[in-house]
């Protein structure tokens, strides 16, 4: 591993994890464990993960956790084990809403949203595509429009989306029912604040 060269003022955004060869063996097979994991995604998210309990209160109010392949309080488990690649991975990840119930209940105050959008970020990082590769490919495809003109470019985006999965029928009565309704624009419009749009998306790597 490199040593690191940077200034110890500099050192705030310098991160080293040192990576294990342990392994985790479930019903599934053997699992490879990053026993850094939880420390990365303490030092991204902000957020404390030994407080957790594992008391269930975010998966018995999740409204999605039926669709899950694992659970919240499932999630946070594996991320204290180590689980990286089983994790980033999961569907679970990609079919949280966002809704923010865990938060308001989880009786230690773990803010489980932030945890979801840390596995999130680095699932894209690391370009992984997961059990669903079309919802990473709907996140960068719904910033990118927003990037580029300031808002969101509806026929642009199912273009893509068409392409991505090649469903070229499974939406097209709605889509003809919406561009004759002149829901669905044909050409693009931008805002005037497009360009502080894109020092937003600078400031915090949007792309």
């Amino acid at each position: 591993m490199r040593k690191c060269l940077c200034l110890p003022s500099k050192r705030t955004n310098c991160r080293r994890w040192a990576t294990s060869s342990i392994k985790f063996v479930d019903q599934s097979g053997t699992q490879s464990v990053d026993t850094s994991f939880a420390q990365q995604i303490k030092e991204i998210s902000g957020e404390n993960l030994d407080r957790c309990y594992q008391c269930f209160t975010c998966s018995l109010g999740c409204p999605v956790s039926p669709d899950m392949d694992y659970y919240p309080d499932q999630i946070i488990r594996m991320v204290q084990l180590g689980l990286k690649e089983q994790v980033l991975n999961s569907s679970a990840i990609w079919l949280c809403l966002g809704c923010e119930t865990c938060v308001a209940r989880c009786p230690n105050e773990i803010d489980i949203l932030r945890v979801m959008d840390t596995l999130r970020e680095i699932a894209l990082d690391e370009n992984i595509k997961g059990k669903v590769p079309i919802i990473p490919a709907f996140h960068r495809a719904f910033l990118y429009p927003i990037k580029l003109f300031g808002k969101q470019y509806e026929l642009g985006l199912i273009v893509y989306l068409m392409l991505k999965t090649r469903d070229f029928f499974g939406d097209l009565g709605l889509g003809i029912r919406m561009i004759l309704k002149r829901k669905l624009p044909f050409f693009p419009s931008r805002i005037k604040g497009v360009k502080q749009v894109k020092e937003i998306f600078d400031k915090t790597r949007g792309s």
